[in-house]
């Protein structure tokens, strides 16, 4: 005789196979509504203000440095149509990159505890934010300050005049090194807070710190003094803002164990 209270035994075997598949229907939503938005905003900025205005953004910082009457040039035949239509599709990504790690986040947080709910959605924020000001620092203050120096210690022999496939490659390698570099006050706020490693073997770690600093700028900047030193010195000095921001995350989490064991 069947048990009333246990479903039949084929709609047990089918309920593993019901639930991959919606986990499986529920993520190609998710990535279709990131895609369409990143699609969206790439049409729109094609059309306003358009690709050659987005990339002559990008490029500002080097033409403010080239001698007067000087260009950037292209040595491709179709490359001064290619290079602006990819600048614009990395825009528009960064622009709906929040609406994507939403849809991500979405799709990621049922299947979270609470507490893990809790520590999850800071990261994403914080994180997203300190790659965003990476990128900033870099725009504002590594380009004008490397591609002046360059400028000026180029012979006047050479026609200074960049290709603009180069610097689209230069820039994307110089966004990505200091939008990762900006985000060690998370690495450092997360292997505190899940106890990988304590506040004080990193502050015993402050040398070896500096010194990593230093050889990751020589490796992923240009084998120019100045770009390494405005990597090096924000990486420093990130690892020290990650080991204050680390001891507010420790001591709340002794308070709050101090606190369930007083009830």
């Amino acid at each position: 005789m069947a048990n009333p209270i246990l479903p039949p035994d084929n709609a047990q075997e089918s309920l593993p196979e019901d639930s991959f598949f919606s986990h499986l229907i529920e993520l190609r939503t998710r990535l279709i509504r990131a895609l369409l938005a990143v699609i969206g905003l790439f049409a729109i900025l094609c059309i306003y203000p358009g690709t050659g205005a987005v990339y002559d953004f990008i490029a500002q910082p080097m033409i403010a440095s080239l001698p007067a009457g000087n260009r950037m040039i292209a040595t491709g035949v179709i490359t001064p149509f290619l290079v602006p239509l990819k600048v614009t599709l990395l825009l528009a990504f960064m622009i709906a990159l929040p609406y994507v790690l939403h849809q991500a986040w979405a799709f990621i947080a049922p299947g979270l505890y609470r507490h893990e709910k809790q520590l999850a959605m800071p990261l994403v924020v914080s994180s997203t934010m300190l790659f965003f000001f990476g990128m900033a620092f870099c725009y504002y203050i590594v380009f004008h300050t490397v591609f002046h120096f360059i400028a000026m210690v180029s012979p006047e022999s050479i026609n200074f005049a960049p290709d603009i496939e180069a610097y689209l490659g230069f820039v994307m390698t110089m966004f990505l090194a200091f939008g990762v570099t900006f985000e060690v006050p998370i690495v450092v706020v997360v292997l505190v807070s899940t106890g990988m490693i304590s506040v004080d073997k990193l502050k015993a770690m402050r040398g070896y710190v500096v010194v990593g600093a230093f050889v990751v700028a020589a490796v992923v900047t240009p084998p120019d003094i100045m770009s390494q030193f405005l990597l090096a010195v924000p990486l420093c000095l990130l690892f020290e803002l990650g080991l204050f921001a680390a001891r507010f995350v420790k001591i709340s989490k002794l308070d709050q164990q101090e606190s369930e064991s007083e009830e």
